[in-house]
């Protein structure tokens, strides 16, 4: 019988997932600047509450390493791929090697949102984890591709979200000891990245 998923999130159970955010991709992908704001801001939570970030990197030598204005210094790995999904044999290792911690929730951003983030995401979910899709800080060259693959994502079981919700409900209490760092973080408002239209 399926499990009802109802996009819980524990910060101790949480692996951070940055998907080919790279050089390359800079004049190809629309929002860019954007979803790389968006993005720096998921990078430093992560540090602020100690949840381990992985991060992919797609043909470096071809497309550059991650932008300059991600400071991934403290990810517990940075690797090199070629396929599309990024739950690599060595993303695998890592992954496990995180499982004293029980990991059950993968937060995933990053490019492009109809090719690496869904591979990864049906990837993830064939593995059982509980996958959490930042809509605010995934973009594709297309609109269309990305706002799908969105809908895609939703219709799958995976959880579609957003920056602030997603930090929100990591810590989960004013009283939490980084709730003053987090919350500047977002005290200006994460900015227009195309989804919704007024």
């Amino acid at each position: 019988m399926a499990t009802r998923r109802l996009g819980n999130l524990c910060a101790d159970k949480t692996v951070f997932f940055l998907c080919d955010m790279q050089e390359r991709f800079r004049n190809a992908i629309k929002y860019f600047p954007e979803i790389t704001e968006v993005a720096s801001r998921l990078v430093q939570a992560s540090k602020l509450l100690n949840i381990p970030l992985i991060v992919t990197e797609q043909y470096p030598k071809g497309l550059g390493n991650t932008v300059s204005e991600l400071d991934i210094s403290h990810a517990v790995g940075t690797f090199a791929k070629t396929k599309f999904s990024m739950v690599l044999p060595d993303v695998e290792k890592q992954l496990e090697s995180l499982c004293s911690n029980n990991v059950q929730h993968i937060v995933l951003f990053g490019i492009e949102t109809h090719v690496c983030i869904q591979q990864t995401v049906i990837d993830l979910l064939n593995k059982n984890y509980e996958v959490h899709i930042v809509a605010d800080a995934c973009s594709s060259r297309s609109q269309t591709d990305r706002v799908f693959a969105l809908e895609r994502f939703r219709h799958m079981g995976a959880t579609v979200t957003t920056s602030e919700a997603v930090l929100l409900q990591l810590i989960g209490d004013k009283d939490h000891p980084q709730f003053k760092a987090i919350q500047s973080l977002i005290m200006k408002s994460a900015p227009d990245t195309g989804l919704v239209k007024l």
